[in-house]
């Protein structure tokens, strides 16, 4: 959840930093408030400031702009009996599914400070996912027919980003390690793409840690920061306890 704005002050305010919050499992409003917060902060400065935010979701659905409540494969009755929230967002892509296992990465830059157009962005994070794969040692590409990037098994990445004021915000979800049951209760594009998780190319299981810090550093550097700053907490945020249901 988010608290009083009275904590703000109590984060670094350089000029060219790139702050990284790592917030575990975080539900997706509160994640979806601490992004906007973010978003407007930078959005008042004149520098090259920004932010990332680094989560896992309890299970939820999100519809973005090119999405509808169509592309749910499964009755409502079955989304609350498996405690899945569905949410519409203000944010490009389709329909996407969140939980433990996926990582979503909200990156909150400002994009003309940084000489960056939405190409410029979009190629930039993209290549930060093939970046990270490629540590991996899976070959991966831009996805063709949504945001993100496919692999040999299909899309394991989608991008999600919106601008506003010249500030980003939405980003990345990869699938690190997800059940095919669960990617497979919606429609996450027009096409019969098939999605799938790193843990599923390699055969094998994938730490969520490994990805998280291959991703940040290549995203940094994609965008064309010098290095980054770690948190591992926000101060607008206070922990409260929800069961969470996980699918194997």
């Amino acid at each position: 959840m988010i608290s009083t704005p009275a904590d703000d002050r109590s984060l670094p305010q350089t000029t060219s930093s790139l702050d990284v919050f790592l917030l575990g499992t975080l539900d997706l409003g509160a994640a979806m408030s601490l992004e906007e917060r973010m978003r407007i902060e930078i959005a008042g400065r004149s520098d090259t400031h920004g932010s990332i935010i680094v989560c896992e979701h309890p299970p939820s659905v999100t519809i973005g702009r090119e999405g509808s409540f169509a592309d749910v494969l499964v009755e409502r009755e079955e989304l609350v009996s498996r405690g899945i929230e569905v949410r519409w967002v203000n944010r490009g892509g389709g329909t996407f599914v969140h939980l433990p296992g996926q990582l979503s990465v909200y990156v909150v830059v400002p994009l003309k400070r940084l000489n960056l157009g939405l190409v410029l962005y979009r190629s930039a994070l993209e290549n930060s996912v093939i970046a990270m794969a490629a540590e991996l040692k899976v070959t991966a590409e831009r996805g063709s027919v949504a945001p993100g990037a496919v692999c040999r098994c299909g899309q394991f990445a989608f991008l999600g980003a919106a601008v506003r004021d010249g500030v980003s915000h939405g980003g990345l979800h990869v699938n690190v390690s997800l059940p095919q049951e669960v990617l497979d209760l919606i429609r996450w594009t027009d096409s019969d793409l098939r999605v799938t998780s790193l843990a599923s190319q390699r055969t094998r299981p994938v730490a969520m840690s490994t990805v998280r810090e291959s991703l940040i550093r290549n995203i940094a550097r994609s965008l064309g920061y010098e290095g980054y700053n770690i948190y591992t907490g926000h101060p607008l945020l206070h922990r409260t306890v929800r069961k969470v249901y996980v699918y194997a």
